[in-house]
C-alpha cells in the first residue's frame, strides 16, 4: 500500500487533474446560464491542438497558450451562435462540435505537420516547471505542491475567482438570474442572450487553458483523440459539483486521483487496459451518485417552477 499512496501519486493527481478541472469550471459558468455544454471534449482538444501549432509558428510558449485560448473561443463563439442565436438543441450542438473537432485536428494535423496520428518534435519546448520558494522545502508538503506548470496552479486560482464571481458579484447575479429563470431575468433588464454569451467565452478560454496544459503542460506533443474522454469526466464532475466552482474542484480531485491511480497501477504488472478502465467507471459511479442524490431536489425544484 504504501507503494501506490506516496507523495509522487498525490503529485501525479494535481498535474492530471488540471485539464479536467479548468474544463469543468467551464462546463459550470455555462451551467449557471442554462446551457448544458456537452462540448467540453471538443473544446479541450482544439485548445490542445491550437497550443502546439502556436508553440511550433512562434516558439514561445506562452504565446502558444495565448493562440489555444482565441482559437478556442472562436470554436466556442461558433457554439454561442448555433446555441443561442439559431435555438438549436444545445446538446446536439454540442456532439457535433465534439466530432467536428475531432475530425478537423485530424485533418489540420495531417495538413499543417504532415503526420498522422501524432505529433513530437524534440526540440519543442513545453511549459515551464514552478519550484515554489519555502514551500518546495517542506517534506511531502513540498513534494505535492511544488514543480507544476503556470497553469496547474492558476486552475486553482481560478476556482476561487469563479466562486467570488459568481455568488459576490452583480454580473453573477446576473448569470445565476438567467439559468434560473431566464423569463423573469428578462422582464428586470437583463439580457439573457448577452450573458450566455459570456459564459459561453469563458468556457472558451478556461477549455483553452485545459488544452494547452495537455499538450504543453503534461507531454508536449499532440496526438489525435489525445483528450481521451477528459471532456466528458470534466462534465461529469460539473454535475457532482453542482456547478459550484469549489464543489466542481472537489469533484476534479476525485477523478484526477483515479487517473493517476490508474496509471501507477500499470507498474504493477496489471493489464494496461484494466488499469485504463479505472477513472472512467469512477465516472459512472458518479453518475449513479449523482442521480440519486438529487432526484428529490430536482423534482422539487420542477414542481415549485410550474406553480
Amino acid at each position: 500500500m504504501q507503494h501506490l499512496l506516496d507523495v509522487s501519486l498525490f503529485n501525479s493527481m494535481i498535474r492530471m487533474v488540471a485539464p479536467i478541472l479548468l474544463a469543468a469550471l467551464g462546463g459550470a459558468i455555462c451551467s449557471r446560464v442554462g446551457l448544458f455544454n456537452v462540448g467540453l471534449e471538443g473544446f479541450v482538444l482544439v485548445g490542445a491542438f491550437s497550443a502546439i501549432v502556436g508553440n511550433y509558428y512562434t516558439g514561445n510558449v506562452f504565446l502558444a497558450v495565448l493562440i489555444a485560448i482565441a482559437v478556442t473561443m472562436l470554436f466556442s463563439l461558433i457554439f454561442a451562435y448555433m446555441s443561442i442565436h439559431l435555438q438549436a438543441n444545445v446538446i446536439v450542438v454540442g456532439i457535433s462540435f465534439n466530432f467536428l473537432a475531432l475530425g478537423l485536428t485530424a485533418f489540420c494535423l495531417k495538413a499543417i505537420f504532415n503526420v498522422k496520428g501524432a505529433y513530437y518534435d524534440k526540440n519543442m519546448i513545453g511549459l515551464p516547471k514552478w519550484d515554489i520558494p519555502l514551500i518546495q522545502d517542506i517534506p511531502v508538503i513540498g513534494g505535492i505542491i511544488s514543480g507544476h506548470s503556470p497553469l496547474v496552479y492558476l486552475a486553482f486560482v481560478l476556482v476561487f475567482a469563479l466562486q467570488y464571481l459568481l455568488f459576490k458579484s452583480v454580473l453573477g447575479f446576473r448569470m445565476i438570474a438567467v439559468g434560473e429563470n431566464p423569463v423573469a431575468a428578462k422582464s428586470i433588464g437583463i439580457k439573457v442572450n448577452r450573458m450566455q454569451y459570456i459564459a459561453v467565452l469563458i468556457c472558451g478560454v478556461l477549455c483553452g487553458l485545459a488544452g494547452a496544459q495537455l499538450s504543453l503542460g503534461q507531454v508536449t506533443m499532440f496526438t489525435e483523440g489525445m483528450t481521451a474522454g477528459r471532456g466528458f469526466i470534466a462534465l461529469v464532475a460539473t454535475m457532482l459539483g453542482q456547478a459550484n466552482p469549489i464543489g466542481v474542484m472537489a469533484s476534479s480531485l476525485l477523478f484526477g486521483l483515479m487517473d493517476a491511480f490508474s496509471i501507477r497501477l500499470q507498474g504493477f504488472s496489471l493489464p494496461t487496459h484494466f488499469t485504463q478502465m479505472l477513472p472512467y467507471i469512477v465516472t459512472l459511479l458518479a453518475m449513479l451518485f449523482f442521480r440519486k442524490s438529487n432526484y428529490l431536489a430536482d423534482a422539487q425544484k420542477a414542481n415549485g417552477s410550474s406553480r
